[in-house]
């Protein structure tokens, strides 16, 4: 391929000539000229100068500016037109992607890998043999058994502990190229700050972290004792818990007495964040199981009603873990015996019973959270229901 010569102009003496970082980048770097530094608000449009202008050698070129790979998930900055890059899909999307996916069908390859396992020893008589030597059948399972618990072990560290913050470059991912489903606004928030501290904000905008008609009461006893009300509150980035107030007037009660001050900005510490109120959608798939208690928590001390779905996720944990076993005594249970079918007829009950605690699964979680089940119930549901079937396969099976 033959060199393609660009011609440029410095329009800004510190203006930084793009360059190759390394032998094996893919492209240049370009470098941004600012006087100060530049703060860019969630959802806010900037202009960037580079300093720098450049002439194309003809109309069949076309200079193309591409977030750093990784960059854009780290901190959340990319470019109106971005485009995703091979390595952002590659690395950021499917090393999360993958995993995830495996967890939530772990069901379903534990059961198959199970029944293909029995079934074939099942074909070969060897089964009969085991048992026909003395074998009882309840030590037949200690190795699935076994096997079992060493699954249900890694399905709970991964979905408590280790996906959770992979899932935080996934959900990134696809909030920036499929379907953003960032919450970036809220109306009528009302929540408790802490006991006896009510706030309510008529609407919050993620834009500039600024909510309006603002008010906070301070409760004693079940009395008001302080009423708060404020044009608008805007949230400091760059601190934890402080919130700027402007526009403000505050009523003191004392029995018969009131007392009224006004105020054009006041600076406060208030136990409230964005993430409070504005909740993503999926976000409580990116928590760890810790933080998922400590925020369920909170929420509920908030009086916040919209946690049925973290606190589906967080028994849902726990719940999948224990699957492993009833399933693989199910499918033992199923495949032990030998039959004219072979394998095939194994299988394809296999697939049949999988497919149904899965899908049993979702619409148990369904009716948590659109009705009036307790989640913890929801969640537990289909492992009772598939206990009862393993228990009684396991009473009818050949010993």
């Amino acid at each position: 391929m033959e060199p393609i010569t660009v011609k440029y102009k410095v329009l800004d003496a510190r203006a930084k000539v793009p360059a190759y970082a390394t032998p094996g980048a893919a492209a240049a770097d370009l470098c941004a000229v600012l006087d100060a530094p530049l703060t860019v608000a969630p959802m806010q449009r900037v202009l960037v100068p580079t300093g720098l202008a450049i002439e194309l050698p003809d109309a069949g070129c076309v200079a193309l500016v591409y977030a750093r790979s990784g960059l854009s998930i780290k901190h959340g900055l990319c470019m109106a037109n971005g485009v995703s890059t091979v390595s952002e899909t590659i690395f950021d999307y499917f090393t999360s992607f993958l995993p995830y996916f495996a967890v939530q069908l772990s069901p379903l390859f534990v059961f198959i890998a199970v029944i293909f396992f029995t079934s074939k020893l099942a074909g070969n008589s060897e089964i009969i043999a085991m048992l026909s030597a003395g074998v009882s059948y309840r030590r037949l399972l200690v190795p699935y058994m076994i096997g079992a618990a060493v699954i249900a072990g890694l399905t709970f560290w991964l979905s408590n502990y280790a996906i959770p913050p992979s899932n935080v470059k996934r959900l990134e991912y696809t909030n920036k190229y499929v379907k953003n489903k960032k919450v970036t606004a809220g109306t009528n928030i009302q929540l408790q700050v802490q006991p006896g501290v009510i706030a309510f904000m008529g609407r919050y905008e993620a834009v500039d972290h600024t909510g309006y008609r603002f008010s906070l009461d301070k409760f004693n006893d079940k009395q008001l004792v302080s009423h708060l009300t404020a044009r608008s509150i805007t949230y400091d980035t760059t601190a934890v818990h402080k919130w700027k107030i402007k526009d403000y007037m505050i009523r003191q009660m004392d029995g018969m007495k009131e007392s009224i001050t006004k105020g054009d900005r006041i600076d406060t510490t208030l136990f409230m964040e964005p993430a409070d109120f504005l909740i993503m959608k999926n976000q409580q798939e990116m928590l760890t199981s810790p933080q998922l208690s400590e925020y369920i928590s909170r929420q509920r001390q908030r009086g916040f009603a919209n946690i049925k779905e973290f606190e589906i996720e967080y028994h849902k944990r726990i719940a999948m873990s224990f699957a492993s076993f009833i399933l693989t005594l199910i499918g033992v249970s199923l495949s032990s015996k030998k039959t004219k079918g072979g394998m095939g007829l194994h299988l394809g009950i296999g697939l049949a019973l999988s497919f149904s605690y899965i899908l049993f699964q979702t619409i148990a979680s369904t009716f948590a959270v659109n009705g009036n089940m307790p989640p913890v119930i929801a969640v537990w549901i289909p492992n009772i229901m598939y206990a009862f079937i393993a228990f009684y396969l396991y009473r009818k099976a050949p010993k």
